[in-house]
């Protein structure tokens, strides 16, 4: 699965905004809704929430950095998230995660130079038991280990 994206547009964004801004949990609901538009919430849009929800640039940002999936770049291609939590770090997560960035020769967080794969942390996904766990463009990745690893990220850079 891929993901096209629109290119960030000011009126596009304010667009976003109204249809949003009228619910409850607002804030949450228009930086994903902005994200789903374009990839990632563009850092002019954060005043632009904060004036149609009456909030303070301070309160939006801090509730855009809070959640780790709110992205300020657009993200590749394919988005590869390891499970970062204890858990997994416990069972071999570590070493899987720097495999993965010695693969794709990017740190956790970054996206490579081709724009094919972002490779981002998650924080639980709940398959914890056995073995790491991580997720390719939405899809739930159990009993990771090497050549599981492996393969997702040669997926990924298809």
């Amino acid at each position: 699965m891929t993901s096209t994206y629109e290119p960030w547009n000011e009126a596009r964004g304010a667009e976003i905004i109204a249809e949003h801004d009228k619910l409850e949990g607002a804030t949450l609901v228009i930086l994903h809704a902005l994200q789903e538009a374009f990839g990632y919430v563009p850092e002019p849009a954060i005043p632009m929430i904060a004036s149609a929800l009456s909030l303070s640039r301070a309160e939006v940002h801090g509730v855009f950095t809070f959640y780790h999936d709110f992205r300020r770049e657009p993200a590749g291609r394919h988005v590869l998230k390891l499970c970062r939590a204890e858990a997994c770090q416990a069972a071999g997560g570590d070493a899987l995660a720097a495999r993965a960035e010695a693969k794709l020769g990017i740190a956790i967080g970054n996206t490579t130079a081709d724009a094919r794969v972002t490779l981002e942390p998650i924080y639980c996904l709940g398959l914890c038991a056995t073995a790491p766990s991580a997720m390719l463009d939405g899809r739930v990745v159990g009993r990771l280990n090497e050549a599981r690893l492996d393969a997702l990220v040669a997926e990924a850079q298809r």
